[in-house]
C-alpha cells in the first residue's frame, strides 16, 4: 500500500484537483459563452432578415475580440485562484511545521519524563531490593536471637529463667541474659568441690566427692575409686583414668601436680565410650559382601604369587647344577651318560637339555629350532598363575569401584528415606564406598607389581636355559673338532 509521506504532498494534489477542476469549469464556461453566442447570431439574423436596411451582419472579425475577454477573463479568474491556493497552502504548511515543531517537543519532554521515571523506578527497585535484605536480615537476627535464647535456657541452667514465652524478646530480656551469663561464666571458671555420685569402671555407682574443674572437666575421689571423670549420660558422670587419681587428690588438697591428666568433655549430655581399634577383619566387614570377596581374591593372590615363585626359584636355581653334571659328558662327546644324568633330574632345564643332547648330531640351525621349541614348550610352565595373577590385579580395584557405587546407592537410599539428621544411618553405605576401594587398591597394587616382577624372572629363566643349552651345543662341537683332531 502507498501513502503520502509528507504534508506538501496532500497540497500538492490538492492543487491539481483544483486546476483540473478549474480547466473544467472554463470548458463549461466556453460551451455556455458559444451557446449563447449562437443563440444571439440566431436573434440577429431573424432581425436582420426583418430589416435589412437598417442594420449590417457583423463581420468574423467583429465578433473575435468577445472570445478572447472571455479567455481572459477566465484566465485571469484562475490566476487567482492559483494564487488563493498556493496562498492557502503556505499557509497550511507553516502551520504543519508549527505543529510538528510543538509535537516534536512535546515528545522530547514525554522522553525525558520517561527516562526520568525509569530511573526513578530502578531506585524503587533498589529500595525494595534492600527492604527485603533488611527483612531477611532482620529475620536471621530474629531466629538467631531466639536460638540463643534457646541455648541459654539449656545452657545456663538454674542461672537464668525465660520468661519470655511466644512474646519476642526486648532490650531488656538481652540485658539480663548476658547478666545471668557472666554470673554463671564467673561460677563455673573457678575449681569447685561438691558431693556426688559418679560411676566406677566396671559401672557401679559410688558416692564421693566431685572436683569440677570449671564446666570443662571433673574428677572423682571415693573410697572406691579415685580418677578423671568423663560424661556417662544424662548428666552423670563416670571413672575415665584411674591413673589420675594421685592428680586428683592434690587437686582436692589445692596443691597443682606437674602434670595434670585431664578429660575435657563439652557437655554431659551425650555419653563418652571407648572406641575400640579395628582389627584387620572389622574393616573388611565393613566393607560388606564385596569387600570379603575382594579379601578372598587377595588371599588367592598372595597364595598364587608364592606358588610361582617357588617353581621359579626351582627352576631358576636347577640351571647352574644342570649344566655342571652334564658338562663333562658333553666334552668327551659321552650323549648317553649325559641323558642318564638328566634323566635323574627333574625341571624344565633338564628337559631342555635332554632334547638338544638327543638332537646333537643334527646341523647347527635345525638343532638351534629343536632348542627353541623346546623352551617354547616348557614356557606353558614357567608362565604357570602368571597371567591369572595379573586378571586379579586387574579385577580388584574394578571390585572396589563397584562397592564405591553400591555403597553410595545405599547412602542415598537411606537420605531418601530418613533425612540426613542422623549421621549414623549414612555410615553403613559409606563404608561400603571408602572400603571397598581401599581394599581394592591394596590388593591391586601389591599384585600387580609382583605379577609384573616374576614374569620378568621367568624370561629371564627362559634365557639362561637358552643360553646354557648353547653352551653345551659349543661343548659338544669343540669335543667332536678335537677327538677329529687328535685322530688326525
Amino acid at each position: 500500500m502507498t501513502g503520502f509521506s509528507r504534508p506538501t504532498d496532500y497540497f500538492r494534489v490538492l492543487l491539481l484537483v483544483l486546476l483540473a477542476a478549474g480547466l473544467l469549469f472554463s470548458q463549461v464556461l466556453m460551451a455556455q459563452d458559444e451557446n449563447a453566442q449562437a443563440t444571439t447570431a440566431e436573434s440577429e439574423t431573424a432581425a436582420s432578415e426583418a430589416v435589412v436596411e437598417e442594420t449590417e451582419p457583423l463581420s468574423p472579425v467583429q465578433q473575435q475580440p468577445s472570445l478572447e475577454q472571455a479567455y481572459q477573463r477566465e484566465f485571469a479568474f484562475l490566476q487567482s485562484q492559483r494564487r488563493d491556493l498556493q496562498q492557502r497552502l503556505n499557509d497550511l504548511e507553516a502551520r504543519m511545521q508549527q505543529e510538528k515543531a510543538g509535537l516534536q517537543s512535546e515528545i522530547q519532554t514525554l522522553e525525558r519524563d520517561v527516562v526520568a521515571m525509569g530511573g526513578r523506578a530502578d531506585r524503587l527497585d533498589d529500595l525494595v531490593f534492600e527492604s527485603e535484605l533488611s527483612v531477611d536480615r532482620a529475620r536471621e537476627n530474629t531466629d538467631l536471637l531466639a536460638s540463643t535464647f534457646m541455648q541459654a535456657d539449656f545452657t545456663l541452667e538454674d542461672s537464668w529463667e525465660n520468661e519470655l514465652g511466644s512474646e519476642a524478646p526486648g532490650a531488656d530480656d538481652v540485658a539480663s541474659l548476658f547478666a545471668a551469663a557472666r554470673q554463671f561464666l564467673a561460677e563455673s571458671s573457678r575449681v569447685r568441690r561438691e558431693p556426688g555420685e559418679f560411676f566406677l569402671s566396671d559401672g557401679a555407682r559410688v558416692s564421693g566427692d566431685i572436683i569440677r574443674v570449671g564446666s570443662i572437666a571433673a574428677y572423682g575421689i571415693s573410697d572406691r575409686g579415685t580418677g578423671a571423670l568423663a560424661p556417662a549420660g544424662d548428666q552423670d558422670l563416670k571413672l575415665w583414668n584411674v591413673d589420675a587419681e594421685q592428680a586428683a587428690r592434690e587437686v582436692a588438697t589445692g596443691a597443682m601436680p606437674d602434670q595434670l591428666p585431664i578429660f575435657i568433655y563439652e557437655s554431659l549430655t551425650n555419653e563418652i565410650e571407648t572406641k575400640a581399634a579395628k582389627g584387620m577383619f572389622d574393616v573388611i566387614s565393613s566393607g560388606g559382601v564385596i569387600g570379603w570377596i575382594i579379601f578372598g581374591l587377595g588371599v588367592l593372590g598372595l597364595i598364587l604369587v608364592s606358588l610361582r615363585a617357588i617353581f621359579l626359584q626351582q627352576a631358576s636355581s636347577s640351571t647352574d647344577r644342570v649344566m655342571d653334571s652334564v658338562s663333562a659328558h658333553v666334552r668327551r662327546g659321552d650323549r648317553q651318560a649325559a641323558l642318564d644324568v638328566l634323566k635323574k633330574k627333574k625341571g624344565s632345564t633338564s628337559r631342555v637339555m635332554s632334547a638338544a643332547i638327543r638332537n646333537l648330531d643334527r646341523d647347527r640351525e635345525h638343532l638351534e629350532d629343536i632348542v627353541s621349541e623346546s623352551i617354547l614348550h616348557e614356557s606353558s610352565h614357567l608362565n604357570r598363575f602368571g597371567a591369572f595373577i595379573l586378571v586379579i590385579a586387574a579385577v580388584s580395584p574394578l571390585l572396589g569401584l563397584l562397592g564405591t557405587v553400591t555403597g553410595m546407592i545405599s547412602t542415598f537410599d537411606v537420605i531418601t528415606e530418613f533425612g540426613t539428621g542422623d549421621p549414623k544411618l549414612l555410615s553403613g553405605g559409606i563404608s561400603i564406598a571408602l572400603v571397598t576401594t581401599e581394599l581394592g587398591l591394596i590388593v591391586a597394587i601389591p599384585l600387580l607389581l609382583l605379577g609384573n616382577l616374576l614374569s620378568g624372572w621367568a624370561e629371564g629363566i627362559k634365557d639362561n636355559m637358552e643360553k646354557a643349552t648353547l653352551r653345551i651345543i659349543n661343548q659338544y662341537s669343540a669335543g667332536q673338532s678335537g677327538a677329529e683332531a687328535e685322530l688326525t
